[in-house]
């Protein structure tokens, strides 16, 4: 237990030096996670041993994306999206992975099964790293972000059958007939379980959560959804991360959405920092060695082959320069197809060899694509000069609003003032009985926490006309503010103080608007005094 405790906060040693480090050259904390793994790995001599406990809580890492991902798109965002899912999606895994299976079958001489097994399992990128990266670029909702999205989702869901492909090539006993209609029935169940009957479900257990008013409480209710959805669709013989986007899918649906991604961000990017990190201990230096001219010409062979190929399918449907960027946000293989490789070398499909310079290669791949990804504009401009036609989806659609936060005395008479002159505005409230409140009043009103950037950008501050802070408290005032300004000091933000004092903190914070409560009333009491003065004489 001592020796683990000591691996742990040298890890994290490791890890927070590296990334101060590689952060002042602007490099993805991604790297800086895998050459943590690779360095305590070969330190406590790991290598070769089992991690699977390390390796499930890792794996929450991307069940936390996924959910978070889920709750950006509802059933009615997804539908919007069929066209990326389901025929981009499905002519990237098809395309690619019967290409690469014909490759293994005429070039490498591999037996049939073992070439569908890794050629499909070629065919899938990183989602971890992909939408990591497109998130903190805020690029997610960009024309090229929205095809890589898209593919991604697919992809997830492709992992089900090729997994199931490893189940029929090794199974002796059960038809494939059989294996089809379970999960096919599975499936099912695991839908009706997770959205049909957790839609009906989810709102009444959250309505019934924040009667307590506590945000601990609110919180270990969040997991405790996300965790039994991943378990559920695991149950079933499903990713974990299919259980978690489903799960979030339907709370997208409910007034808690903001409020739930907010208070999960930190829990995701630990998470992923974990699984980068067991993504490291799996490198072999090794093999490296002995194997370098193998590992790079098979690696550059297969990035520049995903990119041709799926740049070549999808031109009839894209613009050339969004297909061209969503190709190479998506040419590296990706955290499954490890999975997938994993499950072939324990039933004997590849051996000892192969498996651990497919590894090196994948993870070789995912580290050279934070680099294209920070880069992927100016690698675009120099092969297509046209402007890019973005297709933006908004995961609000807010634009030219006003955002008031809170919905205190202040906010709803500010709420009322706007209504009357016909103004577009939301307002962000944290608390749940003030949240009924407005909308018993008919206020387009989101349980949210302010103090949270993502809150923010979820309901479009960098495209509002101004946001007024309308809250009590100082010390969250302070925190709001601090909020607005990490999204850039050109928003106008109107905040209303109690003093001199406090006026001159948020100034610090760079607030274009202040308004002091005590000289305002000072103002209005002087004016009455000199008119009931005007009176008398």
């Amino acid at each position: 237990m001592e020796n683990i405790l000591l691996i742990f906060i040298i890890t994290i040693f490791i890890a927070t030096i590296l990334n101060v480090f590689l952060k002042r050259y602007d490099i993805p904390t991604v790297i800086g996670y895998i050459f943590s793994g690779v360095t305590i790995s070969y330190l406590f001599d790991l290598h070769g041993t089992s991690t699977h406990s390390l390796d499930y809580l890792a794996e929450f890492g991307i069940v936390f994306l996924m959910f978070t991902i889920g709750l950006e798109f509802s059933v009615t965002h997804l539908m919007k999206m069929k066209r990326e899912v389901f025929l981009y999606g499905f002519l990237q895994v098809f395309v690619t992975g019967t290409l690469f299976t014909l490759l293994g079958l005429w070039l490498f001489g591999l037996e049939s099964r073992v070439a569908i097994v890794l050629g499909y399992a070629l065919a899938l990128s990183s989602t971890a790293i992909v939408l990591k990266i497109l998130n903190e670029n805020s690029r997610i909702h960009s024309g090229y972000g929205r095809v890589t999205l898209g593919i991604l989702l697919f992809q997830d869901l492709a992992v089900i059958p090729i997994l199931l492909m490893i189940s029929i090539f090794t199974s002796e006993s059960t038809s494939v007939t059989r294996l089809l209609l379970t999960t096919l029935l599975d499936a099912a169940v695991v839908f009706l379980i997770l959205f049909v009957f957790g839609k009906l479900f989810i709102q009444r257990f959250f309505d019934w959560v924040t009667s307590a008013n506590s945000e601990e409480i609110f919180l270990i209710a969040v997991l405790f959804i996300v965790v039994s959805a991943s378990y559920i669709a695991h149950l079933f013989g499903f990713t974990f991360s299919l259980g978690a986007f489903l799960a979030g899918m339907t709370i997208a649906e409910t007034k808690y959405k903001y409020r739930i991604e907010s208070d999960l961000v930190p829990f995701r990017d630990i998470l992923l920092g974990v699984f980068f990190v067991t993504i490291g201990m799996q490198i072999d230096l090794d093999t490296i060695i002995h194997e370098w001219a193998v590992i790079l010409a098979l690696t550059a062979a297969i990035m520049l082959l995903k990119a041709t190929i799926q740049f070549a399918v999808l031109s009839p449907f894209l613009q050339h320069r969004t297909n061209f960027k969503s190709a190479l946000a998506l040419f590296q293989v990706g955290e499954f197809a490890l999975a997938v490789f994993a499950l072939a070398y324990q039933n004997d499909l590849v051996d000892a060899r192969t498996n651990q310079i497919l590894i090196v290669m994948v993870i070789l791949s995912m580290l050279i694509t934070p680099f294209v990804l920070k880069n992927i504009a100016t690698i675009a401009d120099r092969f297509f000069k046209e402007p890019e036609l973005e297709l933006v989806m908004e995961s609000s659609g807010f634009k030219n609003h006003i955002i008031i936060i809170g919905y205190g005395p202040i906010g709803q008479k500010v709420a009322r003032k706007l209504k009357k002159y016909g103004i577009c505005y939301i307002i962000i409230e944290h608390e749940m009985e003030l949240v009924r409140e407005g909308e018993a009043n008919g206020e387009r009103i989101f349980l949210a926490n302010a103090m949270q950037r993502q809150t923010l950008e979820a309901l479009g501050a960098k495209e509002s006309q101004c946001i007024i802070v309308a809250l009590e408290n100082a010390a969250k005032i302070r925190q709001v503010c601090e909020a607005i300004m990490s999204l850039g000091k050109k928003i106008n933000t109107i905040v209303k103080v109690r003093n001199e004092s406090h006026a001159k903190i948020i100034e610090e914070f760079g607030i274009n608007h202040i308004i002091n409560a005590s000289e305002e009333i000072a103002e209005i009491i002087t004016k009455e005094a000199l008119t009931c003065e005007i009176k008398h004489t």
